[in-house]
């Protein structure tokens, strides 16, 4: 999906939200920043398999939606750190009852595999 159909005013409400979470990294990020504000450091850690400069990419593209705040602090080394903004956590709370969903599904799969 392109991220231009994010904007598109001519889409459908759930195509024009799913092009701002699509990707492999958007709604782990959104969870890992719900409890508060994260240094990129501790977001790399937080997740295995992405690197720094997807992680970059990423937060770039979700500021750029509109889903976190980046803030520099001017000391030596310079400090870095993201938080969800009103319309991010907003998503994030959208979002709840679908993870909750996926959760209760891959139960009964669980549940219907054989042992």
């Amino acid at each position: 999906m392109t991220r231009s159909r994010a904007q598109d005013p001519n889409v459908c409400g759930v195509t024009a939200a799913i092009a701002v979470i699509d990707g492999k990294w958007k709604t782990m990020l959104l969870w890992l920043l719900e409890p508060g504000p994260q240094r990129p450091g501790e977001l790399r850690r937080r997740v295995p398999g992405l690197t720094e400069k997807v992680l970059t990419q990423t937060l770039r593209e979700m500021e750029s939606d509109g889903l976190v705040h980046r803030e520099v602090h001017d000391v030596r080394p310079l400090k870095t750190v993201y938080s969800l903004t009103t319309s991010g956590r907003e998503l994030s709370e959208a979002l709840a009852p679908v993870s909750h969903w996926g959760h209760r599904r891959l139960e009964k799969l669980a549940a219907s595999r054989p042992s």
